[in-house]
């Protein structure tokens, strides 16, 4: 069995393979001293305690998420979709700036936070077809989904399935394909070895490599202690579905629903040419560039992603 350092460099091979670009990894110190502008600093300083009460709902599917909602019932319903390993509060500082004339659903998938974790079902269409049950469940019209990373790719598979349940699209540090690149097929080989209990140095360093500037010292820790819920079973369930499935490069241009696509130049995991390629295969489709930023650049920077969702969302209502 390849050891756990091996595990962990392959982590960062995938990092300097996609963007030749070494990641800060995260600070030791709390956000009142990190340099940067006032309202990125505002951001930081939000409480992470609950914003509203953490719900559970049973789907058709056979699974039970747990998710939060906030808004006006009545309002155009925008779903936030986080990535691997995550929960709904990946999603938790966009939530406290998102307009409250918005009915916001921000879920936990299958396998991750405190929703179920079946023995198997962690393929791209099995995630979507929770999304599917869930705006079902709820007789919600069309939604704009918002997904991160993993989620990002989640979306692109449900607007492919599903759209009729669409009313527009976020992809944030999305990527297209993996099973045509390398490093990801070779780390989806060092997932194989994993059994539970699993290291926390594995979600720790893994959760580092998304970022390219510090955040709160407290927010980090709480999206590590959510990241180790999810189980070896699930870290290989997701990799397997993402290396066998998730190539989407002779399907993006089937959509044909509103688009907004958001990503850092110092992403080490989604390419500059993936949302070159989504942006110019998604007719219609915005690309944003968020120079000096990383993956998670909503958690980077949740002020400025919450305002070009808005906008976005706006425009498009």
């Amino acid at each position: 069995m390849k050891t756990i350092g091996f595990l962990l460099l392959s982590l960062f091979s995938i990092s300097a393979s996609a963007q030749n670009y070494e990641p800060i990894f995260y600070p030791k110190w709390y956000a009142e001293t990190i340099p940067g502008h006032p309202d990125d600093l505002d951001a930081l300083r939000i409480p992470f305690s609950d914003p509203v009460p953490v719900k559970t709902i049973s789907l058709s599917t056979g699974v039970k998420l747990e998710y939060v909602e906030q808004g006006d019932p009545n309002g155009l319903p925008v779903l936030l979709v986080h990535g691997f390993p995550d929960s709904w509060r990946s999603y938790e500082q966009v939530l406290s700036y998102l307009p409250k004339s918005y009915h916001v659903f921000a879920i936990s998938l299958r396998g991750h936070g405190n929703s179920d974790k079946p023995a198997k079902g962690y393929f791209p269409k099995d995630f979507a077809a929770d999304i599917a049950a869930f705006i079902k469940a709820f007789s919600l019209p069309p939604a704009i989904v918002v997904g991160h990373s993993m989620g990002a790719t989640i979306t692109q598979q449900f607007v492919i399935s599903y759209p009729e349940l669409v009313r527009g699209i976020v992809l944030e540090g999305a990527i297209v394909s993996f099973n045509d690149r390398k490093e990801m097929v070779d780390f989806k080989e060092m997932v194989n070895e994993l059994q539970d209990p699993m290291d926390t140095a594995i979600a720790r360093e893994f959760q580092k490599s998304t970022l390219a500037n510090p955040i709160a010292e407290e927010y980090f820790d709480l999206l590590l202690s959510e990241s180790m819920k999810v189980k070896a079973n699930v870290w290989k369930g997701v990799w397997e579905g993402l290396i066998t499935t998730a190539n989407y490069r002779k399907k993006i241009g089937r959509i044909k629903k509103p688009a907004l696509i958001i990503w850092g130049d110092k992403d080490n995991f989604g390419p500059r040419a993936d949302q070159e390629f989504l942006a110019f295969a998604i007719e219609g489709a915005q690309l944003i560039i968020y120079e000096g930023t990383g993956h998670s650049l909503h958690w980077e920077e949740p002020l400025r992603f919450s305002k070009d969702l808005t906008k976005f969302i706006e425009e498009i209502k």
